[in-house]
């Protein structure tokens, strides 16, 4: 067991990237204890500084969320209790103060109020490649919206495209002045395979623990023993198949994303965008 620790120690990678949640790009390490794994949804350093009022952030993020809730009701019912994928949407909700009539509302309004989830794979600059996940009551209407932009900033739908992700469990922890070898030294300790260093919506620093999804579970509870706050936990697709994008690139593809969450019918989108040094 001692020495496999050590073998992994050796094999430490730091790499400087970034995560994309939103269209406010901040800052992200990614500190890899395995081979190279990048969270879908990264956004990177040395991007052109798009802001937006984080009113407008947050508003844009209350909306992303009562998406998610609805499709998570729809496909594992309204109790937390039996629907695990609720249960850590929820979580997450309490953590970002959401309001709590909001929630009440997304659960009790899933069933009655229409829509289709839907993953488009595409291509984008620089042969990046994106899953975007849609909420849609008019999948031709999205369908169309969806290929507009993407051909505005240089993308297009293919398929594919999710070859080159795996669905991982991500464990959000507080940072709480933790430094970047002690976040490697945590991953190792409590078996994920990857840490991101991120900031979230509100600027905060935490760490993305990555791990495999049936550890999710003991490795959210060997970090807490380990004394690390953990914030949540879920699912997300993670790339194992990074694309290298020139600043050019960057910046063509910062605003590809930024004008798909824009879009009303998206709740998420993944990339497998990094830097290159």
């Amino acid at each position: 067991m001692l020495g496999d620790m050590i073998l992994r120690a050796l094999r430490l990678t730091v790499r400087v990237s970034a995560v994309v949640q939103s269209p406010v790009l901040h800052s992200c390490r990614a500190l890899h204890s395995s081979a190279a794994l990048w969270a879908g949804h990264n956004k990177w350093s040395k991007v052109k500084d798009i802001k937006i009022p984080k009113d407008a952030a947050r508003a844009r993020m209350i909306v992303k969320y009562t998406m998610m809730i609805r499709i998570a009701v729809r496909e594992g019912g309204p109790n937390p209790e039996f629907n695990v994928a609720l249960a850590q949407l929820l979580e997450q909700c309490r953590n970002k103060n959401l309001p709590k009539a909001t929630v009440e509302g997304a659960i009790k309004g899933a069933k009655s109020k229409p829509g289709v989830q839907y993953v488009y794979e595409a291509t984008g600059p620089g042969g990046c490649t994106l899953l975007i996940e849609i909420l849609t009551d008019n999948n031709t209407r999205s369908h169309q919206e969806i290929k507009r932009i993407l051909m505005k900033h240089g993308g297009a739908l293919c398929e594919g495209a999710r070859r080159n992700f795996d669905r991982k469990g991500v464990v959000a922890a507080s940072r709480d002045g933790i430094s970047s070898e002690r976040a490697l030294e945590l991953a190792i300790e409590a078996g994920a395979e990857d840490v991101l260093e991120i900031e979230d919506e509100e600027e905060r620093p935490i760490l993305q623990f990555i791990c495999d999804i049936a550890s999710m579970k003991s490795v959210r509870s060997a970090l807490e023993s380990l004394g690390v706050h953990t914030l949540s936990s879920g699912l997300e697709f993670v790339s194992h198949t990074p694309s290298l994008l020139t600043q050019t690139q960057l910046d063509t593809a910062s605003s590809l994303l930024e004008a798909l969450n824009d879009c009303p019918d998206v709740v998420r989108v993944w990339d497998n965008i990094h830097t290159q040094t």
